[in-house]
């Protein structure tokens, strides 16, 4: 972390003195800002506000586990310190509630706030800038609908000099393509919404598409990415490292309930994805997402997750691992905690999301999302088959941890080096 963030600082001087000219580039292209008189909302702009709202995933960020939607509070764990999500309902104290529309469009677009204050990155503007004017204003009009809650902000926790909000306006210069989307004329509208869907509203690429070492996005679109201990997979169309070879049923699957047999199971922060947005897509969005993500260039990036029938998916259900002849600690541990509930030949015993079998976090050389998961659990929702949540297992030792990931990944066949106590107790730094 220490030499990441030397690193940065080091970027962030040079990028001051050098290439003055790509600022004075970005800022000429950008496109004009459109000021306008608040109107008043109507039901029908209410109601798709909030359709929108649930595109743009703004209740995952703006809430804090157990807490109000939209109130904030939600700590985000970067590589230069910590931020916390801010109270977006309509409180004239804590909130928006003396925003205008300008006020908000202004937010979404250019990151910047009433008072002139530049907002961080972590909120996505640098996304939400495609979003159209109307559409920026239908979610204003459908939060201004919630009930105001007071809830002033959490301090941010940044090191020295990422807690100077002043150097937010030369990044921006950088790497703020201030600019509304256009559909492409090459590509079908169906494609063309599907790539608003995923790019403007659902910023898709905030998670999925690796940075530089400035913070900003990278030109390697959806080959995957990490932040706050989790992997987010490769979901070009590469068809073994993305999602290539999934079908449309799959593909369709995963995005609205969360769960595709045999490829993956949304936990975490895809998981609240899911949840609170992706599972609201009505059915010509969700088409017009499908037919986008096919059109990703496909990426070698990340890992094959190759599914071996050696390993437990034949394995009868209940019984040893017919593979192993000594029991070893993990198969001990594993045996007392998760074979109650997965099974022996991995398909999930009390429901069909507790299934094993191909999922990508287990193939995972790196086992971050598998550790995740293992100490924090999962949580009841309403997607299909959420209804039994998983228990933490953080009370578990590092030791003990480590000789079940070791064991799992072995016994499917999983590739990648083994992994330590060490490893552990790196992935318990981060708080979910």
């Amino acid at each position: 972390m220490k030499s990441f963030t030397k690193i940065t600082a080091s970027l962030c001087v040079v990028a001051a003195v050098v290439p003055i000219a790509v600022v004075a580039k970005n800022m000429l292209s950008r496109d004009p800002e459109i000021s306008a008189p608040d109107i008043a909302p109507s039901s029908e702009l209410i109601a798709r506000g909030e359709y929108l709202t649930r595109l743009a995933d703004c209740q995952a960020c703006h809430q804090v586990k157990g807490g109000e939607p939209f109130t904030g509070g939600r700590a985000f764990q970067l590589p230069f310190g910590t931020l916390y999500s801010t109270n977006i309902t309509p409180d004239p104290e804590t909130g928006i509630g003396t925003w205008s529309d300008d006020d908000f469009v202004r937010a979404l677009h250019r990151g910047v706030r009433p008072n002139g204050e530049n907002l961080y990155p972590a909120f996505p503007y640098t996304s939400y800038t495609a979003i159209s004017r109307d559409d920026a204003v239908a979610i204003k009009s459908y939060l201004f609908t919630l009930k105001p809650v007071q809830a002033p902000a959490k301090k941010n926790e940044l090191l020295f000099p990422f807690n100077q909000r002043w150097g937010l306006a030369l990044w921006n210069g950088f790497f703020l393509t201030d600019r509304r989307f256009k559909p492409d004329p090459a590509l079908s509208s169906k494609v063309n919404r599907g790539d608003y869907v995923a790019n403007a509203l659902g910023h898709c690429g905030e998670c999925h598409t690796p940075r530089t070492l400035a913070f900003n996005l990278s030109d390697r679109i959806y080959a995957g990415a990490s932040l706050e201990g989790w992997n987010a997979y490769n979901i070009t169309s590469h068809k073994e490292y993305g999602i290539g070879a999934w079908s449309d049923e799959e593909l369709k699957r995963y995005l609205l309930e969360g769960h595709a047999p045999g490829r993956g199971t949304a936990t975490g922060p895809m998981g609240e994805v899911v949840e609170y947005s992706l599972r609201h897509l009505k059915a010509d969005d969700a088409s017009a997402l499908l037919s986008y993500l096919r059109t990703i260039p496909p990426r070698p990036e990340g890992f094959v997750a190759n599914v071996k029938e050696s390993s437990m998916m034949t394995a009868a259900s209940g019984s040893l691992p017919v593979a192993t002849d000594v029991i070893e600690p993990g198969q001990r541990v594993f045996e007392r905690n998760c074979a109650s509930c997965h099974g022996w030949n991995g398909g999930g015993v009390q429901q069909k999301t507790a299934a094993l079998k191909g999922l990508r976090t287990i193939y995972d050389p790196s086992a971050a999302n598998l550790l995740q998961v293992i100490l924090h659990g999962t949580e009841s929702s309403a997607l299909p088959g959420r209804s039994t949540p998983m228990p933490p297992f953080a009370s578990l030792s590092d030791g003990e941890i480590a000789d079940l990931v070791n064991f799992m990944r072995r016994y499917v066949g999983s590739g990648g080096k083994k992994i330590g106590a060490g490893d552990v107790a790196d992935a318990r730094e981060y708080q979910h």
